[in-house]
């Protein structure tokens, strides 16, 4: 059988793009969202993607940014293959980066979840809620990353919108940051408050004491679930396999590695090994989220009520529909 020079161009193209897509399909940029600096980062989280480069054999490489949008934005346009989100950011990921949770993290002292933080300064003159909301412009205070979980949907949803309160007509200014930015800036005496999470607090009492010890909690939230990992849905089911794979043995006795020295690895992150999970963990998030948005529509003095009614009547169909899940999963 002999081939035109036409057909043998064609072939080589054909392989060449088989090719490429398939060391594409190979290639892994791990989201990292920014809870601290990259700095602090990298360390803890590089042992964990050597490891997964090493057992999976993907080129796993660490994705930094300065907001957690950008590591939602990554994954979106196809730069970031999978990552670490709070759930809210894993929220956002899921429904505008055709994002999907596979696995949920499992914190290392057992806990089934972490709780969002109000901080002050522990010589602060603010006691209750009630004294940080009175809302005469005179307070500073820090919130989180606008997609972060702890940081601002849950503080704007069970403190703000819980109330009627818009955080920016109430304080005289308010900022967003990380997590470890928060804290310092409290510490510091930057802010009169910020919102934080018990996780990063642990953190800070382990590797800076001196700022620890300046530190008060005046408001603690209801139980938030575990970080999940979100991949691309597009991606390869055999790299998905590797991948799940990974993450269900890591630190387990059915690693292919050190189990021992990968309960080190994940102790360094806060984490015991992971869990299975589905973007169904993201149902009470989704019920927050639409709680907030309720509460700020109830208080839009420029809506009609007409236009109230028909924005409402459909969040709260929502929100119920989502409780519903929620309740059907539990019994």
């Amino acid at each position: 059988m002999t081939f035109s020079f036409k057909t043998i161009a064609a072939l080589s193209v054909a392989l060449t793009l088989t090719t490429t897509a398939y060391v594409q399909a190979e290639d892994i940029n791990f989201g990292i969202i920014s809870t601290e600096s990259q700095q602090n980062l990298r360390p803890k989280w590089e042992p964990f993607l050597a490891d997964m480069k090493r057992e999976t054999g993907l080129d796993v490489k660490p994705f930094f940014a300065s907001d957690y949008a950008g590591v939602i934005e990554g994954m979106r346009f196809g730069k970031v293959q999978m990552a670490w989100y709070g759930n809210k950011s894993a929220m956002e990921a899921v429904d505008r980066a055709d994002g999907e949770i596979f696995v949920q993290s499992v914190s290392s002292d057992g806990s089934p979840g972490y709780w969002s933080l109000i901080l002050v300064p522990k010589d602060s003159k603010l006691a209750t809620l009630d004294d940080l909301l009175k809302c005469d412009k005179t307070l500073n205070f820090g919130l989180g990353d606008v997609n972060s979980t702890s940081g601002y949907l849950v503080p704007t949803t069970f403190v703000f919108s819980a109330k009627g309160i818009d955080p920016k007509q109430c304080f005289k200014n308010v900022t967003n940051a990380n997590h470890e930015t928060n804290a310092m800036a409290v510490a510091n005496g930057q802010v009169n408050a910020a919102a934080n999470n018990t996780e990063n607090l642990a953190l800070i009492e382990k590797n800076n004491p001196a700022a620890f010890a300046k530190l008060r909690i005046l408001w603690k939230s209801p139980l938030i679930p575990s970080d999940p990992i979100v991949w691309r849905k597009n991606l390869p089911e055999t790299t998905k396999e590797k991948i799940r794979n990974f993450f269900l043995t890591y630190g387990t006795d059915k690693s292919k590695g050190n189990a021992a020295k990968e309960r080190e690895v994940l102790a360094a992150l806060q984490w015991a090994p992971f869990k299975a999970s589905t973007n169904d963990q993201l149902l009470p998030i989704r019920v927050m989220e639409l709680t907030r948005t309720i509460a700020k529509i109830e208080a839009d003095s420029k809506l009609s009520a007409e236009e109230k009614k028909t924005q409402l009547d459909k969040l709260r169909t929502e929100k119920a529909d989502y409780e519903a899940r929620i309740k059907s999963s539990q019994s």
